[in-house]
């Protein structure tokens, strides 16, 4: 019999049904894990161990109270309950362990006490079970493979089980204590490096995200795109492809990114002409975009930083010109669609005005001003994400306080005790939501990572990553290209089932070694191109995440929405490939060759886009599109006259489908005279 007095509440987004005193709960666990990050972000830094298992502790209070055990649409129940305080009992009991013992454990680091491997296994269990509810089932068996993998072998636990191991993954095999202790007991487990990062940077500017979501910068973002491209061809599509590079570039998912802006831009772009599949798939293409947009790039600029040793402003630089590549692609893909489809811009009367625009939301270009001011001054990331956040909010407190006590008695409204106590509680509320909005779109992100910590301890131990890497050699036959294939189809099949940061973490563990040894591709190279090819499944059939979403929104079938989105993402697939075989524009080089790499490798992305629609000036023939194909080959080839070649057929190309156009107008108009 369900209680009247707490009735169930439908929590945010509508994704669980809950009784009122869990949402109060909820509310509370979330604004006490902000508090402790930015605490520790910008008041009092905290010791490795102390930070990350604080951190996970909460993660997992958070991921058990939000997630219910037999999923989101079903009540608890009594049976649910019981299981869940359980579950419960372990995230506290995973995360006090360490804080109380942490200097007795150290102490006798391998020789462990049976009550260190007991705490140990629960961690596990429970971090595994969190990964389920938060981030999906495929994380999770994932993750029991790899422990499952660990205990294969003559001296394992599962001895039995190496005996279905091929012969070049065979490994000695490992017992349940040396195991746990590399889990959970050492740095290089569930609080490695992933959970680390998870834990300092990309939790507190997930927290800044929210902060600018809270506060209504989604909207002025969307209306200052609309404002900007509104009245050209096609332009909605065009506004959706700028502002999910905006909206992108802070959020930390590609879905978020496709219901947030798509929400407003593919109902626009449907009235306007362009078809709902093609809607949905542009809004896919261009929220997929923005995991690779810096500042953040979805978490994976922190990643990288610290796997890579480079300063994460430099990992920043270096993606800015990629990212615009891959942006200019895609809106050259709405521009030509527009072209075909003979498509016009909206009415002036229905965009808003830039400065009308300006005037309502200059205030949220301040805090990313303070941002990127901070970064040059080389200043921890950590600590930049805190000053991010405070200025967000003492930017929001003052534009209130400005309309509340100058405007507002300008306009004839009366400032009295009781509405300036109603704007001080407003304001609270505001701050609350933001705190609680951060720390649960951090969720998902730090159950991957806490997961990822699990697989790369289990490579680290079993040595599977340079195994991995002696099959890629034996599969490509030492051939680049194939190699790369490799990857692309291993990203897109762990994508299927792992989130893009989970994807990322493991792909660069197992094949990394492999293309930076045995390939000679650079470090930073390296990591990119994994990051780039692990964004994959969110556009490509038949798992199209980010297109599925947008399928919804758009009302189309969601396979054709995928493949709409898979052709307007190429440049996913194209860019990484550039910057392994022209690394000069990202490692640095002489001035002009960094300049005409650029340079050449936009035309070949514009010659791309043109030959895959058909259509640039006016029509292509088939002629024309078979003939851009071994040009833009030619171009990726580092090899100067074979890129002179390249460059010279592509220009050709384009200069005649120009002159095509120029004809077929003037014949037009001969007509029409």
């Amino acid at each position: 019999m369900s209680d009247s007095s707490n009735p169930p509440v439908t929590t945010p987004g509508g994704s669980a049904i809950q009784p009122r005193p869990i949402l109060w709960l909820i509310t509370l666990v979330a604004v006490a894990l902000s508090l402790f990050q930015l605490y520790s972000a910008g008041i009092q830094p905290l010791g490795l161990f102390y930070q990350r298992t604080i951190h996970l502790m909460l993660i997992m209070l958070l991921a058990f109270l939000i997630f219910p055990v037999f999923g989101p649409r079903r009540k608890r129940g009594v049976l649910g309950w019981i299981i869940d305080v359980l579950f419960l009992g372990g995230a506290l009991l995973t995360g006090g362990y360490l804080v109380l013992f942490l200097d007795e454990i150290i102490s006798r680091a391998g020789f462990w006490s049976q009550t260190d491997i007991l705490v140990g296994c629960i961690a596990t269990v429970t971090v595994l079970e969190a990964s389920r509810r938060a981030v999906g089932l495929g994380m999770t068996i994932i993750g029991l493979v790899a422990i499952l993998y660990a205990f294969a072998g003559p001296r394992g636990e599962l001895p039995w089980l190496g005996q279905f191991l091929p012969g070049i993954l065979e490994h000695r095999g490992y017992n349940i204590d040396r195991v746990v202790g590399q889990l959970y007991l050492g740095q290089e487990g569930i609080f490695g490096l992933p959970l680390g990062v998870a834990a300092t940077f990309i939790f507190v500017f997930v927290l800044f995200g929210a902060f600018l979501e809270s506060t209504g910068a989604g909207k002025f973002f969307i209306d200052m795109a609309y404002a900007a491209t509104g009245r050209q061809r096609g332009g909605p599509a065009k506004a959706a492809v700028i502002a999910s590079a905006g909206m992108g570039s802070i959020s930390g998912s590609a879905i978020a990114n496709v219901v947030t802006t798509g929400a407003f831009t593919i109902p626009l772009m449907k009235r306007l002409g362009y078809k709902p599949h093609q809607a949905g798939g542009i809004e896919a293409a261009a929220s997929t975009g923005g995991q690779i947009m810096p500042p953040l790039m979805g978490a994976g600029a922190f990643l990288i930083a610290e796997y890579t040793g480079v300063p994460y402003l430099d990992v920043v630089k270096v993606s800015v010109l990629p990212a615009i590549m891959y942006f200019a692609t895609v809106y050259l893909f709405v521009h030509i669609i527009a072209l075909k489809q003979g498509m016009q811009g909206m009415p002036r009367s229905e965009l808003p005005q830039m400065r009308q625009v300006m005037r309502d939301g200059w205030h949220f270009l301040l805090p990313l001003g303070v941002l990127v001011w901070l970064l040059v001054m080389n200043m921890s990331p950590m600590r930049v994400g805190f000053y991010a956040v405070i200025t967000m909010v003492v930017v929001a407190v003052l534009r209130y306080a400005v309309w509340f006590f100058f405007v507002a008695p300008q306009q004839g409204q009366n400032v009295t005790l009781a509405s300036t106590g109603f704007m001080i509680w407003a304001g609270f509320v505001k701050l609350i939501e933001g705190l609680e909005l951060g720390a649960r779109n951090a969720v998902a992100v730090s159950m991957a990572c806490a997961v990822a910590g699990i697989i790369v301890g289990i490579v680290g131990l079993t040595g599977l990553g340079l195994k991995f890497s002696a099959m890629m050699m034996a599969f490509s036959g030492g051939n680049l290209v194939l190699a790369l294939l490799m990857v692309l189809l291993a990203s897109l099949v762990l994508g299927m089932g792992l989130p893009v940061t989970a994807s990322y973490i493991v792909l660069i563990v197992l094949v990394g070694p492999a293309l930076t040894a045995e390939f000679g591709v650079p470090l930073l190279i390296a990591h990119l191109v994994v990051f780039w090819y692990s964004q994959d499944s969110n556009v490509t059939p038949p798992i199209a995440l980010a297109g599925f979403a947008g399928a919804a929104i758009a009302g189309s079938k969601p396979m054709e929405t995928g493949f709409q989105a898979w052709k307007f993402a190429k440049g996913l697939y194209l860019i990484p490939l550039f910057m392994v075989f022209n690394p000069e524009i990202i490692v640095g080089g002489p001035v002009p060759v960094v300049i005409w790499n650029g340079v050449i490798a936009i035309l070949a992305l514009c010659a791309f886009a043109a030959a895959l629609e058909g259509y640039l000036f006016t029509r292509m023939s088939w002629l024309t599109r078979l003939a851009i194909v071994p040009a833009i080959v030619a171009v990726f080839y580092p090899d100067l006259s074979a890129e002179i070649a390249g460059v010279v057929v592509m220009a050709l190309a384009i200069g005649g489908n120009w002159v095509a156009n120029r004809r077929e107008s003037a014949a037009a108009g001969v007509r029409s005279g």
